[in-house]
């Protein structure tokens, strides 16, 4: 059975284990514990299969703008469609809170997850040059209007 969520303190110990498979740099707990605790801009997600948390999502909520800033699935749950139907989801909850369009930035060698992204109606808007600090990679910046 699969179920979205809000993410609650409980699962910062299962969301840091998919960010230790998924990044180079993950977040901290305590990222995500301020996220969760201090942050009243800043909304979760989490994706539970079977009562087992697969994946997470987060967007700050900026005057009518849902930023995205990370989403991972972990890695025995990838390649079942389960990010797009966790970005679907935060989508309509973004639309359901008022925003008026989405953003987010993807690395530019990071294939799977641009298509992903065009797929579900995101289009390139940009470049921005060395975003990221682990190796200075470009990020493409993506958006998609509602």
């Amino acid at each position: 059975m699969v179920v979205f969520r809000q993410m609650e303190v409980a699962d910062v110990e299962a969301i840091c284990a998919i960010e230790q498979e998924s990044f180079n740099i993950p977040w901290t707990r305590e990222a995500f514990m301020n996220e969760l605790t201090n942050n009243m801009l800043a909304k979760y997600m989490v994706l539970e299969v079977d009562g087992v948390v697969a994946g997470y999502v987060g967007m700050w909520l900026i005057v009518d703008e849902a930023h995205i800033t990370n989403i991972a699935i972990a890695s025995a749950y990838r390649g079942r469609g389960y990010g797009e139907q966790l970005m679907t989801e935060l989508a309509a909850l973004a639309q359901y809170m008022g925003m008026r369009a989405m953003t987010l930035e993807v690395r530019v060698s990071n294939q799977v997850a641009i298509n992903l992204y065009t797929k579900i109606g995101f289009e390139n808007a940009g470049i921005r040059k060395g975003y990221y600090s682990d190796n200075g990679e470009d990020a493409m910046v993506m958006w998609r209007n509602f």
